[in-house]
């Protein structure tokens, strides 16, 4: 009997899931709960440190990043082949919209965002994940997946700083008055 390589036949495995899908479903499953799981617990570490606009996209980004990193095979196989049912992708539009809910809080606390803070947010977490699987995971030639990663803080984090208020000269600003 062939053996995978957990251990466990093909036999068995076919005995608690009916099929490959529906194992890319569990698998999918598993890893939407673990991110959530991990993305929550850096968003509340973000509430109680409320750190500056870089720290704080350099966390988020390193989160999204860890959670693509840490397996990336299963993460592409997942990205890749698991089955999307429409539940499925529900779950992912919430797990999106929650964490948007905490980027918003943290563009709103920083003063950032523009004139609609929470559709930056959304625009954000939808782009950073986008981004790292696409850059991260497979960098472009020449590059590292770190450099990635810093072009991604340094994107967003360049994005989100408002323009610097220009500065009129002391002696124009002087001369209004006596008009």
């Amino acid at each position: 009997m062939h053996q995978p390589h957990a251990g466990v036949s093909i036999g068995t495995l076919y005995h608690y899931v009916p099929n490959k899908d529906a194992l890319l479903y569990a698998l999918a499953e598993r890893h939407l709960r673990q991110a959530a799981v991990t993305l929550l617990e850096t968003a509340a570490r973000l509430r109680a440190e409320q750190p500056p606009l870089v720290e704080t996209i350099r966390q988020l980004v390193a989160a999204v990043t860890r959670l693509h990193t840490a397996q990336p095979d299963l993460h592409r196989l997942l990205f890749d082949r698991a089955p999307r049912t429409a539940e499925g992708v529900e779950r992912l539009r919430e797990l999106e919209r929650v964490l948007a809910g905490e980027v918003e809080f943290q563009l709103r606390r920083l003063e950032v965002g523009g004139g609609d803070p929470a559709l930056t947010a959304l625009l954000l977490v939808q782009a950073v994940q986008a981004q790292i699987h696409g850059t991260v995971l497979d960098p472009p030639d020449g590059r590292t997946a770190d450099e990635c990663g810093r072009a991604i803080i340094d994107l967003w984090t360049r994005a989100l700083t408002p323009p610097a208020t220009p500065c009129r000269p002391a002696a124009e600003s002087a001369g209004e008055g006596h008009r």
